[in-house]
């Protein structure tokens, strides 16, 4: 057996509990029929000081975590484990704070004021590394997720959100499952049995869609800059937003190319439909779209039922930068909010103040330089505020983060131009990244590094 075939094979044992299911598969419907409850039975089982993991975006079943907030008055300081949750939830709000502690794995828009005004947590972490904090660091108790209809064999699948929701699942001590035939079935490693869940209950809700948003000038131009560096056969990762999605929109007359992502987006759709992406010489999961988890429009969530093209894994694997190395001429696109002289990005907070993650940023800007012929883009738009205020800094601001560190950026993109960094002394990346700053900054950028002595 070889190295990589061995190491693979322990990722998988490693990520998943194999299981025998003696139900016979006359029975599967009617151990269903008996786990079958309400919502409001389902979350009695939580108990004060409980962990609770619920599934990230579109996962979230919200049936349960409705009903969940319906028992604030009975319960006390249990903890929330979520990542990117779409909508706000009832019991985030500050005057559950003393029942309910959200513990935020990814802060959006929905939670992101509970964190900065210190009623909720903060998790920091690697994407890839989640599931492994949930077998070895946080206790769960209860889990809670939603997933597509079962299946004659007993098999549900969690669709959209795969990631490390099937970690999280699998250490719980109580699993509580809202079935929903909107959600996706989904291929890969997507699955949990009948016989490993404790109470289902059943939800016919939409699933959340993320409209596309429009693009602007900027995002036309950055993705045109690195849509003419990513050669035919290469192996993609885009986010979500407007550059991730210019990118696509310039890729559409590409040859071969092939996708392992974390987030599966609508712009793929684009790709495969427009004939860009076929997989077929992708050096691992040929002709398959690998990814954890996607969120878009109902349009992408229809591509994904049941397609034999798209294989979600958990994240721990799709996310391994050693696994993303070994794609031939990967390629990974993610966005800053602001980056130094030297190449430190901030990705996730403004100062001190935290806006987002550190996400699969890293994980993808390691993976792709394992990758022979790989190559990483950072974008972002050269100014903010209506052109008051360059992202691009001498130093990060007082209190802010660096996501991905200067060791790991490739190549920066903005809508005046690319910077090449690695392989650069702190002089050139210096030079080349005031070259391609906001030409009423470059000056002030000059004076700054020369204060610095950088150049």
């Amino acid at each position: 057996m070889s190295v990589d075939l061995f190491q693979e094979l322990a990722h998988v044992s490693a990520t998943r509990k194999l299981v025998l299911y003696p139900v016979q598969r006359n029975k599967i419907r009617e151990v269903y029929s008996k786990k079958l409850v309400t919502a409001e039975e389902a979350v009695k089982v939580i108990k004060s000081g409980d962990n609770i993991a619920l599934p990230l975006g579109c996962g979230e079943p919200r049936a349960l975590v409705t009903a969940m907030a319906k028992r604030h008055n009975e319960l006390k300081g249990v903890k929330v484990h979520q990542m990117l949750p779409l909508k706000e939830a009832d019991y985030l709000s500050p005057e559950m704070a003393k029942s309910f502690r959200h513990v935020s794995w990814f802060t959006s828009g929905v939670n992101r004021r509970a964190v900065n005004e210190g009623w909720a947590d903060f998790m920091p972490g690697h994407f890839h590394d989640y599931p492994r904090l949930f077998q070895e660091y946080i206790t769960v108790d209860v889990f809670m997720g939603m997933v597509s209809p079962m299946d004659e064999r007993g098999f549900f699948s969690f669709g959209l959100s795969v990631d490390y929701t099937t970690t999280a699942a699998a250490e719980a001590r109580v699993v509580i499952l809202e079935v929903n035939p909107n959600m996706p079935r989904t291929r890969g490693e997507s699955l949990i049995h009948i016989s490993d869940v404790d109470y289902v209950i059943e939800n016919n809700a939409p699933i959340p869609e993320i409209p596309i948003p429009p693009l602007t000038e900027e995002d036309k131009i950055i993705g045109g800059y690195i849509a003419e560096m990513i050669e035919d056969s290469s192996t993609i990762q885009l986010g979500i937003g407007g550059m991730p999605n210019a990118v696509a929109q310039a890729l559409v007359n590409k040859k071969d190319l092939g996708i392992h992502t974390e987030m599966i987006t609508d712009g793929m759709v684009d790709l495969v439909e427009s004939g860009a992406v076929t997989g077929r010489k992708k050096t691992i999961h040929p002709g398959k779209i690998i990814g954890s988890f996607a969120a878009g429009t109902r349009r992408l969530y229809n591509f994904l039922n049941d397609n034999p093209m798209v294989e979600m894994y958990p994240v721990s694997y799709v996310n391994d930068p050693y696994v993303i190395g070994k794609n031939y001429k990967m390629v990974s696109i993610n966005a800053t909010l602001e980056i130094d002289l030297l190449g430190q990005c901030a990705s996730e907070t403004i100062g001190p103040k935290q806006y987002s993650a550190t996400g699969g940023q890293a994980d993808f800007a390691q993976g792709c330089l394992r990758s022979p012929g790989g190559k990483g883009f950072i974008a972002l738009h050269a100014t903010a505020k209506n052109g008051t205020i360059s992202k691009i800094v001498p130093f990060l601001q007082q209190g802010a983060v660096a996501s991905c560190s200067k060791n790991d950026v490739d190549h920066v993109v903005t809508e005046f131009g690319v910077a090449k960094l690695r392989g650069k002394t702190a002089r050139e990346r210096a030079l080349e990244l005031i070259s391609i700053a906001h030409p009423d900054f470059r000056a002030d950028l000059r004076a700054a590094a020369r204060k610095m002595n950088l150049i």
